[in-house]
């Protein structure tokens, strides 16, 4: 088991599905591969992008397990950590630190979004269920939870394994505020692909990556260049936005999955209440992947 440190690209995974709508582990074995050969610091299984909501209690432990075997202990997996039930998400942490993952990226309850204290309440009971670290995933655009700088700072000194969070209200203010009332007590990562040089420029030090399931080479360099501050970073990041681009619509999934398949390495099938795109919107999403391999900087 390697020790998680929180920084650097960590993929939220798409989950694949075969023609008879399970759970893939064959392919997700050989993406846990080609995505720790790209460089990557974490992997984060059960996610938004990772169609967490349609998974069944049973599939999240069974995708998780299938995670910590593939990785090998080469880097950390990070589970995320969600349900409509509090109690249903901390027998999940509990369960997910029993199948080996070394932290935890809790999101707001599914559904009913709650006031403040709700909502931490909700996270207080699950970073008191288990003795991992934990990320803090604050999404107020999906979830319609939002906690701010001073509320985040607020529950990690009541919780000592509260050690990073996931900031995803696409507002660059947001992560220079975190970064200044936590110090060093906190780990700020990018949330959402399209602010990748912004967020790090704000203070964050990694980035829960989207667009690196289908380009994760890229991704990995992007990064690297931006928190080096490399002064050719703008050329690169505006060569990939046309794609970082597709993680910020409601339909990320499907787009993302798109992007895959067109890079040979997955499908794009999802689970529904999620449909495949239409033909022209597929065609335009293909266009976009296939402009993007074909001028790559790299």
């Amino acid at each position: 088991m390697t020790e998680l440190r929180w920084a650097g690209v960590m993929p939220a995974i798409t989950t694949p599905f075969d023609e008879h709508d399970r759970v893939d582990l064959v392919a997700v074995h050989a993406k846990i591969g080609r995505l720790v050969a790209a460089g990557v610091t974490g992997i984060v299984p059960c996610g938004s992008l990772g169609e967490g909501a349609t998974l069944r209690f049973e599939e999240k432990l069974e995708l998780i397990g299938t995670v910590v075997a593939a990785a090998e202990g080469r880097v950390p997996v990070i589970a995320a950590v969600a349900a409509a039930s509090t109690e249903e998400a901390i027998e999940l942490a509990r369960e997910a630190e029993g199948r080996g993952c070394e932290g935890l990226m809790v999101l707001p309850p599914y559904v009913h979004s709650g006031d403040p204290r709700e909502v931490r309440h909700h996270f207080q009971g699950i970073f008191e269920s288990t003795t991992l670290p934990c990320m803090l995933y604050n999404n107020p655009i999906a979830y319609g939870a939002d906690l701010r700088a001073p509320e985040i700072v607020a529950l990690a000194k009541e919780h000592a394994n509260l050690l990073a969070v996931k900031e995803s209200s696409g507002d660059v203010r947001r992560t220079t505020a975190l970064v200044d009332a936590a110090g060093d007590r906190l780990a700020v990562f990018v949330g959402l692909d399209d602010y990748l040089v912004e967020g790090v420029r704000a203070g964050a030090v990694g980035w829960i990556a989207g667009l690196v399931n289908a380009f994760p080479r890229e991704s990995v360099e992007l990064f690297e260049r931006a928190l080096a501050g490399d002064p050719e970073v703008e050329s690169v990041y505006r060569w990939f936005l046309p794609l970082l681009r597709l993680d910020v619509v409601p339909d990320f999934v499907q787009r993302i999955k798109v992007v895959e398949e067109v890079m040979g390495v997955g499908s794009a099938r999802v689970r529904r209440p999620r449909l495949p795109l239409p033909p022209a919107e597929r065609a335009h999403i293909a266009e976009l992947a296939e402009e993007s391999r074909r001028t790559t900087p790299f």
